[in-house]
């Protein structure tokens, strides 16, 4: 007999749509769900694989604790006692501060609500934060600024083939969302036109009808040159630039410093592209900036958001159909996983933490006092930098659920050091990951297909991941493990292990807020595919939609933002003469804790690499596959030579989903964006050098002498 249930996938922020089928209550396996709207049955190749970690060989099935040295095997009553005794003991030592916790962007809502409220009413602490501050936050903070309002997309991705312009700036979905590049495909198809910005010639920027290749690190610049370009030339919207924003002179002003000419010295983007990009974009009578990663995760991110957004305002292409800024977020639940609460300054509904009214309405919902809640702490990376420090603030104890900074992390090697420099770090996890690895207390806990829980894709719609199997004996819950923490650190009622008793509760506390669920319901989200935020009551048919009457602003109006061009935090210089840019590949995904478990995407992408230009390649003399050494102020890596024309020559790329000696994130710079905190991992300055292995060793994958 067979069985199947609907669900989601467990990777990227497209969530798609699919079914798990057990034959006999055993041999699960993907099959196709063509009538969820996002993919309509299609799969890149990690989701047609993901049934592959439900596996025994992949995942964890006891808790483990250390002891001389080495993690074994333990009960639950252990491995949790040690917890709550260890966090327990650093309280009372250090104070509630010294306790922090970093959760995940693929934790459910469920988990991220409940992980928030448990670090702030049961640990006391001010310093929890998540993995998804180094995936969306300078998106986040940008579009806050220019909106009032913070969701991916303010549209749903069936409006992208609508629009007659697009600009794509530092994302290549080809490779980490393939479903949605369809989306991209129908576009041209019904004649708009599609513009990718990019160092790289990507998969994506193939199907583009214009590619800009800028130097790494100028998108800012480059964003700047295209408003100057549609100002100069007559083509700003001025009916709605006086009609629906506010602050137009002041962003004028700053611009106007940026014309092509210079624009081109500071990006390599001929000037003549330029004008022709911005001609597209300005004559569309619709248009959509879509940005990446590539844009926000550097030292000005917040600003580069800022000019992209400035670009769709003086266009008139904002708050209409068809038209909006929007962000093509990364991890599962990465838009869901920061508004109810696991931010270092949020509170459900995406409220902040610092408003009176705020706490007192997310307080009364959890019964506590307002005034016994903390206040804003530090940001993932500063959370992280502080680990095991001396003095009144410093962090001695951690819990991490979902999350894998060893290699995840800008400056991983320093990360590492100082998780090893904790009293007590506890990972909740599914998978022994490299940060698992150096635990003190491992817990397992179930996963997608395992639990039922809600997630909130980059359209802003919340989505139902239902149970399918039943999770290894020996494997717990998320929300069963505070429970039990709770118990043991004596608050004995308010928290669950039901998800839906969790979401309804959920719902109460966003209430009010930006991020409204009061009016979901998972019954509706089964019998509508999902449900757009916000909905604020029952009959309330949800918002696909965002702006098209006003926006999220106490006046109604969107704000241009006075930005000019900077550099990054760190260029190259005679030492180190190269810019490294870093990203992912179509068959791993994130830190790769969980595909690099999968053979077939193992097959697929069996390692680290670096690819550079055949210029560069000959200036080094290596040939392709030839060891390569990456060195930057931060550390040096090793992986074989990938040699291509579609990279600039000043550049290299490195992804980041592996450990070990070539680990991308060794080099990356943890320089913060000043308003987001996003760490510049886009940028940063090396130098590159052949490995030459000594005669009679072998060079590894990894660049190991073996």
């Amino acid at each position: 007999m067979t069985t199947t249930t609907d669900t989601h996938c467990p990777y990227c922020s497209l969530q798609c749509g699919m079914r798990l089928a057990a034959v006999d209550g055993a041999r699960t396996a993907v099959v196709e769900r063509p009538g969820f709207p996002v993919n309509r049955g299609a799969l890149c190749g990690k989701g047609q694989s993901a049934a592959a970690l439900l596996g025994p060989a992949s995942r964890l099935s006891t808790p483990l604790v250390r002891e001389h040295g080495e993690l074994r095997a333990a009960s639950w009553d252990e491995a949790l006692d040690r917890v709550a005794r260890g966090f327990a003991a650093i309280r009372a030592a250090h104070g509630a501060d010294a306790v922090g916790v970093l959760g995940g962007g693929g934790l459910t809502n469920e988990k991220a609500y409940q992980l928030g409220k448990f670090a702030r009413v049961v640990l006391g602490t001010a310093n929890i934060d998540y993995n998804g501050r180094f995936c969306m936050s300078s998106a986040a903070a940008g579009n806050r600024i220019a909106f009032g309002l913070d969701r991916g997309l303010p549209f749903p991705l069936e409006d992208i083939p609508r629009t007659e312009c697009l600009i794509l700036v530092g994302g290549n979905p080809a490779e980490t969302m393939p479903p949605a590049l369809r989306y991209f495909r129908e576009l041209r198809e019904n004649g708009g036109t599609l513009i990718v910005i990019d160092p790289r010639r990507t998969r994506t920027a193939e199907q583009a009808d214009l590619h800009l290749q800028p130097l790494p690190g100028s998108d800012l610049a480059l964003a700047l040159g295209l408003l100057h370009v549609l100002i100069a030339d007559g083509m700003v919207d001025t009916e709605f630039v006086e009609a629906r924003t506010t602050g137009f002179a002041q962003a004028r002003a700053a611009v106007m410093a940026h014309w092509p000419e210079r624009v081109e010295r500071l990006t390599g983007v001929a000037a003549t592209q330029l004008r022709a990009a911005a001609h597209h974009f300005g004559r569309a009578r619709t248009g959509m900036v879509l940005t990446g990663r590539g844009p926000e995760q550097q030292s000005k991110g917040t600003d580069t958001v800022g000019a992209w957004a400035n670009l769709c305002l003086a266009a008139g292409k904002a708050g209409r159909p068809h038209s909006g800024y929007g962000c093509l977020t990364g991890q599962g639940n990465g838009q869901g996983g920061r508004e109810h609460g696991q931010k270092a300054d949020q509170l459900p509904g995406y409220r902040s933490i610092e408003d009176p009214a705020a706490r007192e309405h997310v307080a009364r919902v959890w019964g506590v006092d307002p005034d016994t809640l903390p206040r804003s702490g530090r940001s993932a990376y500063e959370l992280l930098d502080g680990l095991g420090e001396p003095g009144p603030d410093g962090v001695r104890g951690l819990l991490l659920m979902g999350s894998n900074p060893v290699v995840s992390a800008p400056r991983a090697a320093h990360v590492t050091h100082r998780l090893r420099s904790l009293d007590l770090l506890v990972v909740s996890d599914l998978v022994l990951s490299e940060t698992a690895q150096l635990a003190d207390v491992v817990l397992p806990s179930t996963q997608w297909a395992e639990e039922t829980g809600t997630m909130t894709n980059l359209e802003g719609r919340v989505i139902l991941r239902q149970r399918a199997v039943d999770a290894p004996e020996g494997v717990r819950g998320d929300l069963w493990l505070m429970r039990e923490l709770a118990e043991r650190l004596g608050v004995k009622r308010g928290f669950h292990d039901d998800p839906e008793t969790v979401f309804q509760e959920l719902r109460r506390a966003s209430a009010g807020g930006q991020a409204d669920y009061a009016g979901i319901s998972y019954e509706r989200i089964r019998a509508e595919d999902g449900v757009f935020w916000p909905c604020p009551a029952d009959d309330h048919p949800g918002t696909p939609r965002l702006f098209l009457d006003t926006f999220a602003t106490p006046d109604g109006r969107a704000r241009f933002a006075p930005v000019t061009h900077r550099p990054a935090a760190e260029e190259p210089d005679d030492d180190y003469p190269l810019h490294l840019t870093t990203g992912r590949v179509l068959s791993q995904y994130q830190s790769g804790a969980q595909t690099r478990r999968v053979d077939a995407l193992n097959a697929a992408a069996p390692g680290p690499f670096v690819e550079l230009h055949p210029m560069l390649a000959r200036r080094l003399g290596v040939a392709e596959g030839e060891p390569l050494a990456v060195t930057s102020r931060r550390g040096r890596a090793v992986a074989p030579a990938r040699i291509t024309e579609a990279i600039r020559p000043d550049t290299v790329f490195m992804p980041f989903h592996w450990p070990g000696a070539g680990r991308a994130n060794t080099l990356t710079n943890p320089a913060l964006d000043p308003t987001s905190k996003m760490p510049e991992f886009k940028i940063c300055a090396v130098r590159v050098e052949a490995v030459r292995a000594p005669s009679g060793a072998v060079e590894s994958s990894q660049g190991e002498h073996v």
